[in-house]
């Protein structure tokens, strides 16, 4: 963060009570935050809240201990904005890193509708940006969630007007065994289902969802299989997946990948699909 070129950055700083060193290394570099703190809190959505409560630029985007941008990003992301003055989220596409840093994969997204979000489908967190106009209509993280409070918010801020996608790569995020997405890959089809449940009840977005039912009640379980499978959990993500098929065939076949992975891994050839990634690692790397 401390590198972008941008000259008009407020950062915001929330810890939560580290030990591992941490706050001494914020106080090297203190002179340089509007605002930090260390200090115990509830989890992630309160500790984000905190700081976006108190953030004052026009444009608001967080960043959470793992991730980081790319050069120049901030510049890039305030000339769309200049540029598209009516939209109130802006993302772009995300390297996946390990936990050397070494990039495992490209994360390429595409233009995306309120209905695409109903659907499950997930954009990067660390590459989104958006008005803090819209996020004060929105509202700030809901606190009861854990796993998918970003995309929550991002449903939310879609009601607010338009959003668009911006084809460069903007961050990192860091992918490794101790992450949640796989450390407790099993919550996060238990929160696609939740969400599901809540824009029945949400004006504006009710509407929008009944158009696309079925579609969106596969695509949760879609979720819930790519999350198992990340998480180990073969078998239940290979049922998840089937789910997804009887409900809206397209959905799943759109995700062939799934399948297959947990076929493998199922069948005890999972190595074959280890060797395949790494495989592809070493071309992602190559390329980079």
């Amino acid at each position: 963060m401390l590198s972008q070129d941008y000259p008009r950055i407020e950062y915001i700083l929330i810890d939560a009570a580290s030990t591992d060193g941490s706050t001494e290394i914020i106080r090297k570099y203190k002179d340089r935050f509007a605002y930090w703190v260390s200090e115990k809190d509830n989890g992630q959505a309160e500790a984000i809240n905190k700081g976006l409560s108190r953030a004052k630029g026009e444009i608001v985007a967080w960043l959470n201990s793992d991730d980081y941008y790319l050069p120049n990003t901030i510049s890039e992301v305030t000339n769309v904005f200049e540029e598209n003055p009516d939209i109130v989220m802006v993302y772009g596409n995300i390297l996946a890193v390990d936990e050397h840093g070494h990039t495992t994969n490209i994360l390429k997204y595409k233009e995306l509708s309120l209905e695409s979000l109903l659907c499950f489908q997930i954009i990067g967190q660390p590459s989104v940006f958006f008005r803090r106009a819209a996020l004060e209509k929105a509202g700030l993280l809901d606190t009861s969630l854990h796993f998918l409070l970003d995309h929550h918010l991002w449903l939310r801020i879609a009601q607010q007007g338009k959003i668009l996608h911006v084809p460069q790569i903007w961050s990192a995020a860091r992918y490794h065994a101790e992450a949640k997405n796989r450390a407790k890959a099993a919550e996060f089809g238990r929160e696609a289902f939740r969400i599901l449940d809540w824009v029945k009840i949400q004006p504006g977005l009710m509407e929008a969802g009944s158009g696309v039912e079925r579609r969106a009640r596969a695509s949760a379980h879609r979720v819930d299989a790519r999350y198992l499978l990340d998480g180990g959990k073969s078998w239940s993500a290979l049922k998840a997946w089937m789910r997804a098929l009887f409900i809206h065939p397209p959905t799943a076949l759109a995700r062939m990948n799934i399948f297959v992975s947990a076929i493998l891994n199922v069948v005890g050839l999972g190595k074959l699909r280890n060797i395949v990634l790494r495989r592809r690692q070493r071309i992602v790397s190559g390329n980079k």
